[in-house]
């Protein structure tokens, strides 16, 4: 399509059962050029037939790579960014423990030599993923991937993937199995249909006006045109009619509170909540819902929310709060159609509890922010995170800081005198040794929690909420005191495929497991909760917790 303020370019490759040679699937790439619009808007559409082979696709995206030697300098937001190696740089660097991750032996610029550069040390979770870029300082100019909306990602808010990289590369993942797995992958069997846009997105290309402006002011003026594209969505240009404009979307609002009465007799504001449609399917499961579209928002401080501009379609409601366990659905589906505005009663979210807090551990906000998290090997740093001390988890090799620190006993936590900020470690990771032949060897590690019980009732149950977050080929063991049982008292089994660890993620799929503890496991006095990882079979098996607590039996009436 042209006219004279709108070009539309789209460029089509048929499945063809014929010559099956590529993957079953029609793909219909979109570019799109506004007139007075510094940039161009891409999208996808993506399409099966009904009664096609089975595929699995694992990934999909949009990748610029553009030149090194004018694009230098990344932003990813304000807090991150810098001057990037050049590809030639990685090439000639110390290869270190997986390919991504280079050590800058002998870089162009000298000012980065001996820092780790890795890719993954760039993520971010879908819901802060909305303009990164380059910037290059002769000529002035930027180069910027801005996302107006997460509703084409899978994955859910707080699904993290990559984003501009050395290269230098500048990207927008649509889907992807980084810091999930296999399981978030796109699978189609039994001659599964399906169709579904991604995008369009918008990348941005902007320059100084004066050779006297401050580079960084092309930034600036990114973030000011990712907010202009986020007020403009959705768009009213694409020409494909698979892409719903404004008045053929719904809303969605209500208001959502806790109860826990253990915590307070009254109502609780959900403040902070994540709150969102995806696909139908049981709790928690919009975190690996992959083929479908999901809105999010967050409520206010009174917990009200509203879901706006939402395509037509059957979905479940999914919630989750910060500072409670668990996650919250929606019992009815909700259907919305054209400029269908869908009002819910009050919405009550019961959390996970069975009896009063006898003692915690953490935070539960799905992420292992808040634990101990070790400075980096000095010969392994990224600079970046060292003045960003926040990012601190996104440094190189910090798995094997917790040999380093714990060289011959596991750490040992007790309730009461011990602090989880400074004394539990981010991240349950195999303690490894060095055989005569100087390679590594894994063994499995065992955390111990001492806490004092004043009062049992051996009669009653106990309830131990055990919430991850994170796991990659990881089995977590728990016992109560007697660690030489037969068997253990539970066992997650084998769980994850997050690789979160390894790819400098705080956090990756969240799991919760509700223990039951018959109180005849307990002491009077002291006691020891014992949490081992059993599988120690590589160096980047391990897992997150999120928050630890243990109940005492249901109080009566």
């Amino acid at each position: 399509m042209e006219d004279e303020n709108q070009v539309e370019l789209s460029f089509t490759r048929t499945w063809d059962s014929l010559n099956a040679s590529h993957l079953s699937m029609n793909i219909d790439k979109r570019f799109i050029i506004l007139r007075g619009i510094s940039g161009f808007y891409c999208y996808g559409i993506l399409e099966r037939l009904e009664g096609w082979p089975d595929i699995d696709v694992y990934q999909g995206r949009i990748v610029f790579k553009l030149k090194e030697k004018l694009f230098q300098y990344m932003a990813i937001s304000d807090e991150r960014q810098r001057i990037m190696p050049t590809a030639h740089d990685r090439e000639m660097g110390q290869k270190l423990d997986y390919p991504e991750a280079v050590l800058l032996t002998n870089p162009t610029n000298s000012f980065i030599k001996g820092e780790v550069d890795d890719k993954y040390q760039y993520s971010c979770d879908n819901k802060d993923n909305r303009v990164h870029g380059w910037i290059s300082p002769n000529p002035g100019t930027g180069f910027w991937m801005i996302t107006p909306t997460d509703e084409f990602r899978t994955g859910g808010p707080v699904k993290q993937d990559l984003t501009s990289h050395t290269g230098p590369v500048n990207m927008n993942m649509f889907f992807s199995t980084h810091y999930a797995g296999e399981i978030l992958g796109l699978k189609f069997r039994d001659g599964e249909p399906w169709r579904k846009v991604f995008g369009p997105v918008f990348v941005y290309i902007n320059s100084l006006s004066s050779d006297e402006q401050d580079t960084l002011t092309l930034w600036t003026d990114a973030k000011e045109q990712m907010f202009i594209e986020t007020e403009n969505w959705p768009y009213n240009f694409p020409l494909s009619e698979d892409f719903a404009r404004a008045d053929q979307r719904g809303t969605v609002s209500g208001r959502l509170l806790v109860r826990d009465s253990y915590v307070s007799q009254s109502l609780i504001t959900a403040n902070s909540a994540f709150i969102g449609l995806a696909a139908p399917g049981d709790v928690g499961s919009w975190q690996i819902e992959n083929k479908a579209y999901q809105f999010w928002t967050q409520v206010d401080s009174e917990g009200y929310f509203l879901i706006k501009n939402v395509i037509p379609g059957n979905y479940s409601l999914y919630a989750w709060i910060p500072g409670h366990i668990g996650d919250y659905m929606y019992d009815p589906f909700i259907i919305v159609t054209p400029g269908s505005r869908k009002r819910l009663e009050t919405l009550i979210y019961d959390a996970p509890r069975n009896g009063p807090t006898l003692w915690e551990i953490g935070i539960p906000d799905r992420t292992a922010a808040e634990f101990f998290i070790p400075d980096a090997q000095p010969r392994l740093l990224n600079q970046l995170y060292v003045v960003n001390n926040e990012g601190r988890f996104r440094q190189y090799g910090l798995w094997d800081r917790y040999t380093e620190i714990y060289p011959d006993e596991d750490l040992v936590y007790t309730v009461g005198s011990s602090n989880y900020q400074t004394d539990w470690f981010f991240a349950h990771v195999n303690r490894y040794i060095i055989n005569d032949d100087g390679n590594k060897t894994c063994v499995p590690t065992t955390w111990k929690v001492l806490f004092d019980l004043e009062d049992v009732d051996q009669s009653l149950n106990y309830t131990l909420q055990l919430a991850l977050a994170s796991a990659h080929e990881a089995e977590l063991q728990v016992q109560f005191n007697d660690p030489e049982t037969d068997a253990p008292h539970y066992t997650t089994g084998l769980i994850g495929k997050d690789n979160a660890i390894v790819r400098h993620g705080i956090h990756g799929l969240y799991r919760l497991y509700t223990i039951n503890v018959p109180g005849s496991l307990l002491n009077f006095g002291t006691n020891v909760l014992y949490l081992k990882q059993t599988r120690n079979e590589g160096t980047f098996r391990g897992l997150l917790y999120d928050y630890i607590r243990l109940e005492g039996p249901p109080e009566s009436n």
